[in-house]
């Protein structure tokens, strides 16, 4: 299920640029641009996590934050221009998860929502056909027998098993198991799909779960051919 984002940003270029950020990685976005707005559509659609701006031009985001917290204990990111410790402090203390100061870059912004939605939500051990992800030991096995992948191919998997049947472009997986994404090329990622297949089919040659979708990117299935 898709998880829905509460944007409340007065300045139309950074919501913009955060809606289209945000939407690119698959999550559903509501953005207000007045805080009696925002609190409205709160009411109304219950968000998953909530992206507040402290500078609002009707009421401030600390006051949007205080009415929010007395109903819900949804996650709060606040954007703002201030670079005070005070302000910060009191963000937190009002119940903010993060805090971020502008400007800021969309991708990190992204990694942030990403890091606290995922806090609290383990993923299953065991998913299905012989496949183990250990994440403590962040080992991956096919039938009981530890593959033996490098780090951006184990990161690679481990993304593809965490969503199975979602259709990642090149971009996406390259932000989420990449460390300097804009760094490399899209092509990288075909080389470890290749690779990542090869050593599938080394332990069990006919375990060849991951799906291309031309002009698209790749998805993980639990079919065994």
């Amino acid at each position: 299920m898709r998880k829905h984002i509460l944007l409340i940003e007065d300045e139309a270029a950074i919501a913009d640029t955060v809606v289209y950020a945000l939407e690119r990685e698959g999550y559903s976005v509501k953005w207000c641009a007045l805080g009696r707005d925002g609190l409205a559509a709160f009411a109304e659609q219950q968000p998953d996590l909530l992206i507040l701006d402290v500078g609002l031009p009707d009421q401030s985001g600390f006051d949007v934050c205080r009415s929010v917290r007395q109903q819900s204990q949804l996650p709060i990111i606040f954007l703002t221009a201030r670079a005070d410790e005070i302000d910060r402090v009191v963000g937190f203390e009002l119940g903010a998860d993060d805090y971020v100061p502008k400007p800021f870059s969309p991708r990190e912004l992204v990694a942030r929502v990403r890091a606290i939605l995922r806090r609290g939500q383990p993923q299953p051990a065991v998913p299905a056909h012989g496949l183990r992800h250990d994440i403590a030991r962040a080992q991956i096995s096919l039938d009981g027998k530890v593959l033996d992948l490098t780090r951006y191919e184990y990161r690679l998997l481990a993304v593809l098993l965490a969503e199975p049947e979602r259709v990642f472009s090149r971009a996406q997986l390259m932000d989420k198991a990449w460390d300097e994404p804009e760094a490399s090329f899209e092509r990288t990622v075909d080389a470890h799909i290749k690779s990542l297949r090869a050593k599938l089919r080394e332990l069990s040659p006919d375990c060849d779960p991951i799906r291309t979708h031309r002009g698209l990117g790749y998805s993980f299935s639990w079919d065994r051919q």
